[in-house]
């Protein structure tokens, strides 16, 4: 029999040609803290059933990876629909992350009862480790299939898709359509959790990569959860909930009233919020803080026009100025400096400045300069008047310790984030995640010349920041605004596209980028021609009002 060469971690070896990932793993799974679920083969993720058939690049990935913990998402997803299925003839919609969890809605009332029931069931299945199987079919066949099982949002999803054969996955009788691997048997998922909200919300926790534990415990924040819902119940009102509603719109013409319905919506909310601030007597500071690429530049200067609106004057001032010395910043446990750790603040600084200007002294203001790596003082400087309001942006903005000094009362806080409720269908999610990925990408080629290659390969370690750094303080918010809007895939599309093709195949991140293009191509392009100049997605694509 034919040998083959392969490389895995750096080294050669040796496996007979048809030999399946699965039994190459199992020479490998000692070097993994959890058991192996996924493969990849030359930049491509690879269900463990694959067979070599050339001499390969070959890695593994259990859950405690991003690329395993999607696979793992994915198989509970379809062990529930089967389970909820079986057990209650009720059809489940993923909609959206939550607290390290993700929602999950009924399409008919349940109760915690039958959520505990399904838990048992669910466990059961596990545990008797049923094989899931894929099965390429043609595509016409597939859509056929779903019209008899009423599945009319994969239907949909699939009218748009060009390709010849689609890949389905089959867990006893039932047929489920992903638009990323799955584990090969349901016996690789045994942790999770169901937490029940009301009659139609639940919440699926499984492990994540960024908990100190397996399967983190569900933490209500009730004003994200109300913000999700709104956006929601709103795009449902409007008739859009995936991405085939969104394409039936792009298809008919009729996107530009939506475009402008969108930022009509958002600048109102934007509105109600500068309304709130004049109204309270005691509010001096406004401060806004949010995960990457949330739109913060363009809400902060969007802002401070509202309230000038209503006879405030807003003033500025920058937390990066207050950047300690380079050579006292922390370090990562890699020796590189970590920038995005508030110790790398002069908190003391920042607070004593703050009061002064809050007694209505002049304070002169240092600049950081970022070529030395230290704080310089020059002749600018920064007075409150009686009319005039502080805004502050930046990454730690919501946490209570960067302004210290100051009282509560006299503080707004507001957390920024595209809460992102649009779906490819109603077991294949859209992550806010990669919603603000796709922004990122766009923006760091326009604004700084980074590849697509080179912002996949930092967005980690953003990530990794965002989960120390800004998640843990949402619930301190006043207010959550959304800065999401319902049409900017379809734009980023266009402008993202190119990008991701760059990326070559023996890049560690070529899976990143074919994972994300396999997203944007179930969805039509949108023109950027009727955005306006004042809007959020134009912080991204260019073109906006409030670019420097």
């Amino acid at each position: 029999m034919e040998e083959l060469k392969v490389i895995i971690n750096g080294k050669e070896y040796f496996y007979p040609k048809g030999t399946t990932l699965l039994d190459i793993s199992k020479d490998f799974e000692d070097n993994y803290s959890e058991k192996i679920i996924i493969g990849e083969i030359n930049g491509r993720l690879s269900e463990l059933t694959e067979k070599i058939s050339n001499n390969d690049n070959i890695n593994f990935y259990d859950y405690t990876s991003s690329y395993g913990n999607r696979v793992y998402e994915n198989g509970l997803v379809f062990i529930l629909s089967k389970v909820f299925m079986d057990t209650l003839k009720c059809k489940l919609k993923v909609k959206y992350s939550i607290d390290k969890g993700v929602l999950i809605k009924t399409i008919k009332r349940i109760t915690e009862v039958d959520l505990k029931n399904i838990t048992n069931n669910v466990k059961k299945l596990i545990k008797d480790d049923v094989i899931i199987e894929k099965k390429l079919v043609k595509r016409l066949d597939a859509i056929n299939y779903y019209k008899k099982t009423g599945n009319v949002d994969k239907v949909n999803i699939l009218k748009y898709s060009i390709n010849t054969n689609v890949n389905l996955y089959k867990l006893g009788d039932m047929y489920d359509y992903f638009f990323s691997p799955l584990p090969i048997s349901t016996g690789y998922l045994k942790e999770f959790k169901l937490t029940y909200i009301d009659g139609y919300d639940f919440i699926l926790s499984y492990p994540n990569i960024y908990s100190k534990v397996k399967t983190p415990v569900y933490k209500h924040h009730d004003n994200l959860y109300n913000e999700f819902k709104n956006y929601d119940n709103w795009c449902k009102s409007l008739g859009i909930q995936n991405v085939s509603e969104l394409n039936n719109r792009v298809s008919k013409g009729s996107i530009n009233d939506l475009v402008l319905l969108s930022e009509n919506v958002q600048n109102n909310n934007l509105f109600s919020i500068a309304k709130s601030i004049k109204s309270d007597k005691n509010i001096k500071i406004v401060l806004l803080a949010g995960p990457s690429s949330s739109g913060k530049t363009t809400t902060s200067r969007k802002l401070e026009l509202f309230l000038k609106g209503f006879g405030l004057n807003p003033k500025s001032l920058s937390i990066d100025d207050y950047f300690i010395d380079r050579n006292k910043t922390p370090k990562l446990k890699d020796g590189s400096y970590d920038f995005e750790s508030i110790d790398a603040i002069d908190i003391e600084l920042f607070n004593k400045n703050l009061d002064s200007l809050l007694k209505g002294e002049k304070v002169n203001i240092p600049t950081y300069n970022f070529i030395t790596g230290k704080r310089e003082y020059s002749n600018i400087s920064l007075k409150l008047e009686d009319n005039d309001i502080l805004i502050i942006e930046g990454l730690h903005a919501l946490n209570e310790n960067l302004t210290k000094i100051v009282d509560r009362k006299n503080k707004f806080k507001i957390y920024l984030c595209p809460l992102t409720v649009l779906s490819l269908d109603n077991h294949n999610r859209i992550k806010t995640t990669d919603n603000r990925l796709l922004r990122r990408i766009v923006r760091d080629s326009r604004t700084r010349g980074y590849t697509a290659e080179d912002t996949l390969k930092t967005w980690q370690k953003v990530r990794e920041g965002e989960e120390k750094y800004v998640f843990p303080f949402q619930d301190e918010a006043d207010v959550i605004f959304n800065t999401s809007l319902i049409y900017e895939l379809g734009v980023l599309k266009t402008y993202v596209e190119p990008l991701l093709f760059s990326v070559s195949e023996d890049s560690y991140v070529y899976k990143d980028a074919t994972r994300l293009l396999n997203l944007l191509k179930n969805i039509l392009p949108i023109s950027n021609d009727n955005i306006p100049n004042d809007s959020i997605i134009r912080e991204f694509i260019g073109g906006g009002y409030f670019q420097s």
